[in-house]
């Protein structure tokens, strides 16, 4: 942390700058008044704007751009895109919220000066600041990375051979990485860092290490990310070179959003299988425990802008074009489908589906059509003019074999059509076939059915009563986004041509009641999730993760796209030698409670047993007369008197406490007498019937104990597994007189009483009796555990029965919530914390065998002693813990 003495001379760096003006402002060179200035002061509230902006961004601006020679620079005029959804969301924001757009044109202008007058007239008049690539890295960042290698992966779709997609090219990486960064230096161009109202909302896969690169320049940014594609399985995602500078990115964000429970799920599973991350479900809400901070998790599709549509339909020229459709299908069933021009939409199979269909149901030949709006693709390439070649063969090999003159089954419209003659498709339509292989969320189905609801406007155009309850069918592809939401839908496979073409059978001879309830059904969930719920959710949602960012200590760890953020409580610091060498020197009667696995040894080592180094720095401490040394570990005395062997002053407590021994010439003493363990005869084959079901899983036998091990299990498949072992021995133990606990990689069943804060009491309470009390504890601990200890010692330490400890130093391993109040990375900093420890006793040693020749006062001298105020002491003592 910086000291406030110093933070003058940081306002002369640019770089630090932005970040101090975001929490205190600039430092005034004169003070008027003795004392600490309110707006500086740490403990005081941080400032709130009155008002509030909200940051968009995205790869395309909201905008249509055209040639005109009236127009800026006298060559171009612009107007917003109504279809954009970054432009259509904004109907769910709150109209107080200042709304500016992030993103590029889709027009190219290169010359610098043309470009600089562009976006002050856009940001003017607009709110747009445009984001402009060159076009080698616009070709090789959009065409290359995004739709050739990351597109196609998100959908499922590897690249196996040159010829069936794109392999990772580390030069498209690098210009991915180059056009996010221009992207977040356009984002801190409009951001305002001294209020902390601006919140930013960044979209989909085209940006993913946007977060990252702003976390870095603003640590406190309040910021959301909605990914619009789908997010592949572990398994497809890990064949990613760069997939955990792609996690890292989504995990700066505070709120990462999905379309669907799938998506999510992906995505959690890949943070856990490789970057061994948590997540829980907290009051209704997922989180991704990240480096002190919790990345909260969004569930929820996207809407159609129902105004919108609502208005198309209210058109004079949209009830003629209707009129026109039907006249021209008149007598027959209609079928519609619209769909970019791209391989994964399943076109061909839609193609071979009514193929099949005419084929075994001849009657239907001349009655039914299948209307398919092909849009424009994307992107470009080998594969995307394949795709073209094929479906326009398809199509026309059903229409030579099924057609007559004046009637071709598959009307195929591969071209740009309007929102408009969209809406009348969808009007006449019986049926919507949606049939992609892979999709994220597709709204056709969503327009279809406000389409078929009209409005009393086109109603009365064209004659229909509005009273009458309107029908509908979608048929819809089980690995598309929207087909969760679609609860009547009939679902098929894409794969399974013939499936689809007894769907399509089946759509189209529903009865009327059917089609009916299909459609209120539909219709009412649609109308009620539209954009406008969507964005207004989100942003609710993000104002929730953001919470108050000032009130945590903030410091950026890692270089490049490896960098975090470490967000932590102002009381939770890294405990050092430095820090506690001072009250370690001057104590005289110190207790020492180290746990063992994943505490002096890290969890993932193969050998466990400690080595000579920490034998010999235990060995150091215990030598001291001033220390009373223990570890307190659940592994079995045996274990541990065997590890331990070398080291005769330490004390031990094994199996969670059940177990204690203040040195090796001591006897063991048990926490629990006369405990009855007939219930090992029940959890016994139990756990050997998971160990057996769970490829890499153990169990380990305790005298007090039985723990089931899933550390080198699969680790999603070992967390299903310890959660139904928990339920299933929880119900069969339940009148037992035994605790059942899931701890870190564990199921464990213990008796009633035994835990790590009852020994750690117990001992503090002993060493009382003793005449020996405690005026320095350190207790280090890395897992759940670990926290009942914590606990014991806060108890300990605010009881008014028991002499105050003025030095309580509580520390887990990993920076994540604890009862503690300190904390170590990992084992590592431990040994070496205890190293310098080790250290000061050795430099004591001398003074200390002095003064072991003076006779210990005895306790009511101890008490006689001067003391500080019980009241305010204890309380120090507990935020101590």
């Amino acid at each position: 942390m910086l000291e406030r003495p110093c933070k003058n001379l940081l306002n002369c760096l640019d770089e630090m700058s932005p970040e101090l003006d975001e929490k205190v402002g600039r430092i005034p060179s004169v003070m008027t008044k003795p004392g600490i200035i309110p707006e500086f002061d740490h403990t005081a509230s941080s400032p709130r704007a009155i008002d509030q902006r909200l940051i968009i961004a995205a790869n395309q601006l909201p905008l249509k751009s055209f040639k005109d020679d009236e127009g800026i620079c006298k060559k171009w005029r612009f107007e917003f895109d109504e279809d954009a959804l970054c432009l259509q969301l904004k109907d769910g924001l709150n109209p107080k919220i200042d709304v500016v757009y992030v993103g590029c044109l889709k027009v190219e202008i290169l010359d610098v000066k043309e470009q600089e007058e562009v976006s002050q007239f856009l940001l003017e008049n607009f709110k747009c600041l445009p984001v402009f690539l060159s076009p080698e890295i616009q070709n090789s960042f959009y065409h290359g990375f995004c739709k050739h290698y990351l597109w196609p992966l998100f959908h499922y779709k590897l690249p196996i051979t040159s010829n069936h997609g794109a392999a990772y090219d580390q030069s498209y990486w690098r210009a991915y990485v180059s056009a996010n960064m221009l992207f977040a230096r356009k984002i801190i161009e409009v951001f305002r860092y001294r209020n902390g109202e601006d919140f930013v909302w960044v979209h989909d896969y085209h940006l993913m290490v946007v977060p990252t690169l702003l976390r870095r320049r603003v640590f406190r940014v309040k910021l959301g990310f909605f990914l619009h594609s789908p997010f592949p399985s572990s398994e497809i995602f890990r064949v990613i070179p760069v997939r955990e500078e792609i996690l890292r990115g989504l995990l700066n964000a505070d709120l990462v959003g999905f379309q669907t429970f799938d998506y999510a799920r992906h995505f959690l599973s890949c943070c856990s299988r490789m970057m061994g991350l948590d997540y829980r479900s907290k009051r209704g809400y997922l989180g991704v425990e990240y480096s002190g901070r919790t990345v909260s998790i969004k569930i929820l599709p996207v809407g159609v802008h129902m105004g919108q549509l609502q208005s198309l339909m209210s058109l004079d020229e949209t009830a003629k074009r209707i009129k026109e459709l039907k006249e021209r299908f008149e007598g027959k069933k209609v079928i519609v489908g619209v769909d970019d021009m791209d391989v994964l939409k399943g076109i061909s199979f839609k193609f071979m589906a009514m193929g099949h269909l005419l084929n075994s149901q001849p009657k239907l030949r001349g009655q039914l059509v299948l209307v398919q709006i092909a849009n424009p693709a994307r992107s470009r390439g080998n594969d995307v003019q394949e795709v073209v070649n094929e479906t326009h063969q398809i199509a026309k090999e059903v229409n030579d074999m099924y057609g007559t003159p004046g009637y071709d089954p598959i009307v195929f419209i591969h071209d740009s059509v309007s929102t408009l003659e969209k809406v009348a498709y969808y009007a006449i339509s019986d049926c919507c076939l949606l049939n992609a292989v892979r999709d994220g969320m597709n709204l056709v189905p969503y327009k279809y059915t406000v389409s078929r609801q009209g409005s009393p406007a086109l109603d009365a155009a064209l004659g229909v009563d509005s009273s009458v309850p309107k029908e509908s069918v979608i048929i819809v592809s089980e690995f598309v986004g929207c087909s969760p939401s679609l609860s009547g839908a009939i679902r098929v496979n894409p794969w399974n041509v013939e499936e689809v073409a007894e769907a399509m059978h089946l759509a189209i001879n529903l009865t009327k009641k059917e089609k009916q309830l299909r459609h209120e059904k539909h219709y009412k969930y649609i109308s009620s999730h539209d954009i406008a719920y969507w964005a207004k959710s989100f942003d609710q949602d993000l104002v929730r993760a953001c919470g108050d960012p000032f009130s945590m200590r903030c410091w950026g760890v890692g270089f490049g796209l490896n960098f975090r953020l470490i967000a932590l409580p102002p009381d939770f610091r890294k405990l050092t030698v430095d820090h506690i060498k001072a009250t370690y020197a001057n104590s005289n009667s110190r207790l020492i409670l180290l746990d063992y696995d994943g505490t002096m040894i890290p969890q993932t080592s193969v050998n466990m047993a400690p080595t000579p180094e920490v034998l010999s720095l235990l060995n150091s401490l215990c030598n001291d007369p001033k220390n009373a040394v223990f570890i307190v570990s659940g592994r079995s005395r045996e274990t541990l008197s065997k590890w331990f062997s070398a080291c005769e002053k330490l004390g031990i407590s094994a199996e969670h406490g059940y177990f204690t021994r203040w040195s090796q010439h001591s006897e063991w003493e048990s926490s629990v007498l006369g405990t009855n363990f007939e219930w090992k005869k029940v959890v016994g084959p139990i756990m050997e019937l998971y160990a057996e079901a769970t490829d890499g899983s153990s169990i380990e036998y305790k005298e007090s104990a039985l723990v089931w091990h899933y550390l080198d299990s699969d680790h999603d498949f070992g967390e299903c597994q310890s959660k139904e072992l928990l339920d299933h021995l929880e119900n069969v133990l339940a009148n037992e007189p035994v605790v059942v606990k899931r701890g870190k990689h564990i199921v464990e069943v213990k008796p009633q009483g035994v835990s790590k804060g009852v020994v750690v009491e117990k001992l503090i309470t002993t060493m009382n009796n003793m005449g020996k009390p405690k005026d320095f504890v350190l207790c280090i601990g890395d897992d759940c555990s670990d926290e009942d200890m914590f606990e014991g010692i806060s108890h300990a330490a605010t009881n008014p029965s028991l002499p105050l400890i003025p030095e309580v130093y509580a520390c887990t391993v990993g920076q994540k919530p604890s009862m503690a109040r300190y904390y170590l990375d990992d084992s590592f900093e431990v040994i070496t914390l205890i190293e310098g420890l080790a250290g000061a006793s050795a430099v004591q040693q001398p003074k200390a065998a002095d003064a072991s020749t003076v006779q210990q006062p005895e306790p009511t001298d101890a008490s006689a002693v001067q003391q500080p105020e019980p009241t305010d002491a204890r309380s120090a003592a507990t935020r101590a813990c």
